[in-house]
């Protein structure tokens, strides 16, 4: 069984740096010595200041964000997908250009950034995380292609976790329940359902870097207590 992973010293890029979930994730990071490279479509609200612009909606947002580690750290240790988009409504009633941002910035950015991340985490023996929640698990009417965006991320890391077992990179799937990020009040179609109130960002960062510690593979919504 490999060595529970050592965060401090480490160089990891954090894409969504500037939501509720990525400003917490910063934070932990941070507490645990890790230098962190904040990656994200605007220059605005992160914790502190953003080392990359990106639109992960574009094939090459992976590659600048790996660019940007080089130029200044010479290595990088993880990458961590907090960045999504949601809508509500039924897909009845839900514009294509919807359904195609949901997938572009759900599903295909997480693999597009893995991709272009693959040489520089096989170096490090780094890890890859990705965000996808108890969405995927539990699809609800009224989210059926904001579902469908999460779970086919959450499929696709499941396959990685295998292609990347030899060049020793942890892949691990974040699954958490609905968390007060503010997400669901900026969505880009629809309004959200009436819905508990969600977990703390902090409590749910706090786990997620428990789980890249303990060198976990997935993190399910029970797993967040």
């Amino acid at each position: 069984m490999a060595a529970p992973r050592q965060l401090n010293g480490s160089v990891v890029a954090l894409v969504g740096a500037s939501g509720g979930l990525g400003r917490a994730l910063d934070a932990a990071l941070t507490s645990l010595g890790a230098t962190v490279m904040r990656a994200n479509r605007s220059g605005d609200g992160a914790v502190g200041p953003i080392d990359v612009i990106v639109d992960v909606r574009s094939p090459d947002a992976g590659d600048q964000i790996v660019t940007a580690a080089m130029q200044r750290a010479g290595r990088l240790d993880g990458v961590i997908v907090a960045a999504g988009v949601v809508a509500f409504g039924a897909v009845a009633e839900t514009d294509d250009v919807v359904v195609e941002e949901l997938m572009l910035t759900n599903s295909m950015a997480p693999l597009w950034i893995a991709n272009r991340a693959h040489g520089a985490l096989s170096t490090t023996n780094g890890f890859f995380v990705n965000v996808s929640g108890m969405i995927a698990d539990t699809p609800m009417p009224g989210m059926a292609a904001y579902a469908a965006s999460k779970a086919a991320a959450a499929a696709a890391l499941t396959a990685l976790r295998k292609e990347w077992r030899r060049a020793r990179i942890d892949v691990l799937d974040a699954r958490p329940p609905h968390t007060e990020t503010g997400l669901a009040t900026r969505p880009l179609a629809g309004e959200a359902p009436k819905m508990p109130t969600g977990l703390d960002p902090a409590v749910v960062a706090e786990r997620i870097v428990a789980g890249i510690e303990a060198r976990e593979s997935e993190l399910s919504p029970a797993d967040f207590g």
